[in-house]
């Protein structure tokens, strides 16, 4: 059946098949000429040129009556190509469609890809003729029906525990998953991956990007890939090393599966930036699209891009026709898709308007109004690397963020630095000197020790330097200030004392986490050892040394257990999870504590001079219902004591009501190390957490 050529219609953008048909709508406000190139089912060959004669609005669309689902296309748009300008057209190149649902094949580095001879300098940018076609993935045209039968779980924001992970990495070394399916979201659906995090107790993974990347070519010439995903090709794609098929229902069905499971499905985003690079780069869709409109160009000269974000160029959200574009791929992911909320990397970048951050941009606004997005969790990392870049607790209502200083502090403590106890009862409380304003909550907080950006949790307490040579930097990559410490012994030891340390710190730094008001978020395998081997900036090992070992759950069921534990009681215990800030203000008529008391070792409060006293190592934080205590039931009371001295000490228990008693329900020592609580006081190990819980049991009304 031949193909018939109609006018077609300027929305919805990218390719829209009606069941008859395929409509064709692509943006570009500089362009002069488009044409839309079809190809055969695998790729290889171009079979049809089709010249694009509608423009409405800056849209160029054409429909394709008899034009089926499958079909394999791109664009070539003609324009000037003057790179001082901003104009960068290149009708040689062929142009992945920014809507495109899916694409067909990964990009092959050739010179071909780039717009310019890439011998020709950085002055010269002489245009190139070669044709790209045989080296770009091309865009698929998808029949998007899906029969959903899923109810998304919704989970509040205080009972929320993230698990941050990767797709690839998390499944690739599973033994109960077939090699078909590992590495994959078929992987990631399996029974076995979703048993596995349910019975961890988390709500909610949130998966390191899943929309189509490229590998740098700079990493390709060194044998490596970009395996974080912060390379984005395309905003709609998933990533097609994740499918195990050809299919995007994958995606679906694994999102189906895991909203069964009661676990939402979060992804992080990368809207600040694409994989083009800076203006040596490839021309692979927005840059030969229209490079004006997409990108931010410094002023005084429009040959180079703003650099926010430190990847080589900065999309301009600013511009409606982009903010369109995030916003309608955002959409996609939630309304087609079912996601139930975003991670946004760099996300300083997307509230930036001309003169700078500001929380009344378009792209704040654009997301308040939805009725859609601004129901779901949205997350921000809140920096990027331009002026004024650190922006944290100064996201919108509604808005959560990573808390890096959280991170930061409790390293530091647990290494034992002096003065840290001020910050540290801060980050415990929910860090309220960021948060506590516009009616934000102390969820706003999340919370972590480490992420994938960084070490893990046991390379933390086992590396004092970095060790990245694998990147091929020349161990120049990376963070390095870390605040890590190795107890005696960089990497590997057999010296049982200081591996028994280095677990007892682990166990310390992710308690702290889980008892502390905000979000806690889990880096993947810590909860079983994992180690890069002090790679502390992994991003392009694509192999073992990031894959979760799976046979770490055999020698390490001690500290898998450990975690399980604490995440089931922060779900049992409300006050470790509370939705408001609370300042000491309110007093349980129960038990006569206060909603929270910050106690010191002779059991009362502690006093400006326990504040200031840079040496002090201990600390007990006390939460109690207050007022919110349930009539006729015992009021919930927890103390939480913390010793990052290298001294054991006594901690004298505050007073509690006659009849009732402190009994210990959780401790970072041992079993046979657990402190013995008495009515009055407990023995407190050097670098040790401990729980206790008030017990009413004999003082009921």
């Amino acid at each position: 059946m031949s193909i018939r050529i109609a006018p077609g219609a300027p929305y919805p953008l990218g390719a829209t098949w009606d069941g008859k048909g395929v409509n064709f709508a692509l943006f570009s406000a500089s362009a002069e000429k488009v044409e839309l190139c079809l190809f055969d089912y695998r790729g290889e060959r171009e079979t049809q040129r089709i010249r694009v004669r509608e423009n409405t609005h800056d849209v160029w669309h054409v429909y394709l009556a008899n034009c089926p689902p499958g079909t394999l296309y791109g664009y070539r748009v003609y324009g000037p190509y003057e790179p001082d300008n901003g104009h960068r057209f290149n009708h040689h190149k062929l142009l992945i469609d920014p809507y495109a649902r899916q694409l067909h094949g990964e990009l092959q580095w050739c010179d071909a890809v780039y717009g310019h001879i890439i011998d020709s300098g950085d002055a010269d940018l002489s245009f190139d003729k070669r044709d790209s076609a045989p080296c770009v993935p091309k865009s698929v045209v998808i029949d998007n029906t899906f029969s959903w039968n899923d109810r998304k779980p919704q989970v509040n924001w205080p009972d929320t525990v993230i698990y941050e992970t990767h797709v690839r990495g998390f499944t690739m070394r599973h033994p109960a998953l077939s090699d078909g399916i590992r590495g994959t979201f078929a992987g990631l659906a399996d029974t076995h991956i979703i048993e596995y995090l349910k019975t961890l107790g988390i709500t909610s993974i949130e998966l390191m990007p899943v929309h189509a990347f490229i590998d740098d070519h700079f990493l390709v010439k060194k044998g490596l890939k970009n395996y974080w995903g912060y390379n984005t090709l395309n905003y709609f794609a998933p990533a097609s090393r994740y499918l195990s098929g050809d299919s995007i229902n994958e995606f679906k069905l694994m999102v189906t599966r895991l909203h069964d499971a009661g676990i939402e499905v979060l992804l992080d985003v990368v809207y600040n930036h694409t994989a083009e690079g800076n203006h040596l780069g490839p021309s692979l869709s927005f840059r030969g699209i229209d490079n004006y409109s997409y990108y931010r160009l410094e002023s005084d000269n429009n040959r180079f891009y703003v650099n926010d974000t430190g990847c080589g160029n900065t999309l301009d959200i600013t511009h409606p026709r982009v903010l369109q574009m995030v916003m309608d791929s955002l959409r996609y992911w939630v309304s087609d898709m079912h996601v139930d909320g975003f991670r946004f990397d760099l996300a300083v970048s997307l509230g930036r308007e001309h003169h700078g951050f500001d929380l009344g941009s378009g792209f704040f606004d654009a997301i308040q109004q939805d009725p859609d997005l601004s129901q779901v969790k949205l997350i921000a990392e809140p920096w990027d690397i331009g002026p004024d870049g650190y922006q944290l607790g100064r996201f919108p209502g509604g808005w959560a963020e990573w808390n890096d200083q959280y991170r930061d502090t409790v390293r530091r403590y647990w290494r034992g630095d002096a003065g840290q106890l001020p910050t540290l009862a801060s980050g415990l409380h929910g860090s309220c000197e960021f948060f506590e304003h516009n009616r934000r909550h102390p969820y706003a907080s999340v919370n972590f020790v480490t992420s994938h950006d960084g070490y893990t949790l046991n390379d933390l307490v086992s590396y004092r330097e970095r060790h990245n040579s694998a990147n091929g930097e020349n161990n120049c990559d990376g963070h390095q200030t870390n605040y890590s410490e190795n107890y005696g012994v960089e990497g590997p030891t057999d010296h049982s004392n200081v591996l028994a340390l280095r677990l007892r710190q682990r166990k310390n730094l992710i308690a702290t986490m889980f008892l502390s008001q905000g979000t806690p978020m889990l880096l993947a395998g810590d909860e079983m050892g994992r180690t890069q081997q002090g790679n502390n900036n992994a991003y392009c090992q694509d192999n073992k040394l990031t894959w979760i070992d799976w046979s770490l759950l055999e020698t390490e069921s001690n500290t898998t257990e450990f975690v399980r534990k604490l995440i089931a009681l922060r779900r049992s215990i409300a006050v470790l999870r509370r939705d408001r800030f609370v300042h000491g203000r309110e007093t349980s008529p129960v038990t006569g504590f206060a909603d929270i008391e910050w106690i010191n070792s002779n059991g009362v409060k502690m006093g400006d001079e326990d504040w200031q006293e840079s040496g002090k190592r201990c600390l007990g934080m006390l939460l109690s219902d207050g007022l919110d205590a349930p009539k006729g039931k015992d009021a919930e009371t927890v103390l939480v004591v913390l010793n990052a001295g290298t001294e054991s000490l006594k901690f004298s228990l505050p007073a509690c009501p006659t009849g009732s008693a402190w009994r210990c329900i959780l401790s970072t020592m041992e079993l046979n190390d657990e402190p013995t609580v008495s009515e009055n006081s407990m023995q407190v190990e050097s670098r040790s957490v401990h729980v206790l819980q008030l017990d009413l049991t004999d003082n009921r009304s």
